[in-house]
């Protein structure tokens, strides 16, 4: 749903062209169509049956013409995505240029995503992610210098509370203080540093490049503390998401390998070595 400071027709330029092209269709076809059809014979309003079919096709032109706007922009999210090489290019990103990055990055995981298109550079929420009926809630911080500070985290962790989120992720090009980091454990929060937002990239790029090696453990698309991984070319017959060779360090099992989701806890598929 547009939001209040939001048209329609900037609402359909962030989503996928196809929309404008049958909105434009159905505004065409109820104006020629539909309207006519009711007003017909009414004495009152049969003028309508007149006018309205001759304004039709400008009508619909209008709610077409963010088609190809949306085409040629998502295609430039997804060059700028596939040209990332390491950290020193996404901090070159502008804030902006830096959140469709991440909203890119999360789309091809599979995640239902809605940009927030309204905020300034220190919004509150950037993105919204649904995936498994779940709702998970994104900030990104373009930070080039600064550390993200535990207020940041506080301030996210009260808007998932509020919001009944899953998840909330903090995207930094940047990295975190420590009491940011004491302050996430054993909450729903994902810290995600400059390193791990650009393994993040290499994981979806079409064009793979190189891995990193992750850095900060606890987000979606890396692994939990416990265990030490390698990838696997399989994929999740769940999610579709990558397969990792783990190794439990905690537990009964402790020193016992296995095969598990890398979206875990997302996804808690796992399969015996």
């Amino acid at each position: 749903m547009p939001r209040r400071d939001e048209s329609i027709l900037e609402h359909l330029v962030l989503l996928p062209w196809w929309v404008s092209v049958i909105v434009s269709a159905t505004v065409y076809i109820v104006m020629t169509v539909v309207i006519p059809g009711m007003v017909a014979e009414s004495p009152l309003l049969s003028a309508a049956a007149v006018v309205l079919p001759q304004f039709a096709p400008w009508i619909a032109l209008i709610f077409l013409l963010p088609a190809p706007i949306s085409w040629f922009g998502r295609r430039k999210k997804r060059l700028r995505l596939d040209a990332q090489r390491d950290v020193d290019t996404i901090k070159s990103l502008s804030w902006r240029e830096f959140e469709q990055l991440v909203a890119e990055a999360f789309r091809r995981q599979g995640y239902t995503v809605e940009e927030n298109a309204t905020a300034g550079a220190d919004g509150g929420i950037d993105i919204r992610l649904v995936r498994y009926g779940q709702l998970h809630l994104v900030q990104c911080k373009q930070w080039r210098a600064q550390k993200v500070s535990v207020s940041v985290i506080r301030e996210m962790y009260g808007i998932l509370i509020a919001e009944s989120a899953s998840q909330v992720s903090i995207i930094t090009s940047g990295t975190f203080t420590q009491e940011a980091k004491v302050f996430a454990i054993n909450k729903p929060i994902d810290l995600v540093d400059g390193p791990a937002l650009l393994q993040l990239i290499k994981s979806v790029q079409h064009h793979q490049y190189p891995s990193v090696q992750s850095a900060v453990p606890g987000s979606p698309f890396r692994t939990p503390p416990e265990f030490a991984d390698s990838v696997s070319q399989d994929t999740c017959p769940q999610c579709g998401s990558s397969l990792v060779t783990r190794v439990a360090r905690k537990g009964s099992n402790a020193g016992g390998r296995f095969v598990g989701c890398s979206a875990f806890p997302k996804c808690r598929f796992t399969r015996q070595v």
